[in-house]
């Protein structure tokens, strides 16, 4: 005879298994659809400065130096809360994208979590080279 106890761990082990096609799997961003985020760094400012995200949506952040130095878009948070397609944009600590004068860089990624975000130039954000980031 088969105890009780065996019956009632199958029947759940089942029902687990018949209800996994019907649970809504983490999706993986479509990069087709991806919504374009562009940025202009220019001499000691970020136009525009404040940045609206929505969390799971994918997007493309294009980050474009007109400006005649060296300039770093820094937010380590946000790149951190996100799910990025292509890291290797990223500096080695993976907390800034460097754009060198006259060149632009674009990052693919997907906010994870809700939050602001601190957004700056390290070499410039004493001459109010800063912004800031919301994802909602």
């Amino acid at each position: 005879m088969i105890a009780p106890r065996a019956i009632l761990r199958a029947i759940v082990a089942a029902a687990v298994v018949l209800a996994l096609p019907a649970m809504p799997a983490l999706a993986a961003p479509d990069w087709t659809r991806t919504q374009t985020v562009a940025v202009v760094a220019a001499d000691y400012e970020f136009v525009p400065k404040d940045l609206v995200f929505r969390r799971g949506v994918a997007y493309r952040l294009q980050v474009e130096n007109r400006g005649k130095e060296m300039h770093e878009f820094h937010a380590p948070e946000f790149f951190r809360a996100s799910r990025l397609r292509n890291p290797g944009v990223l500096n080695a600590d993976k907390t800034e994208i460097q754009v060198p004068p006259g060149a632009a860089k674009d990052l693919y990624l997907v906010p994870k979590r809700a939050g602001h975000y601190p957004l700056f130039c390290p070499d410039h954000d004493w001459a109010g080279m800063t912004g800031s980031i919301t994802v909602r």
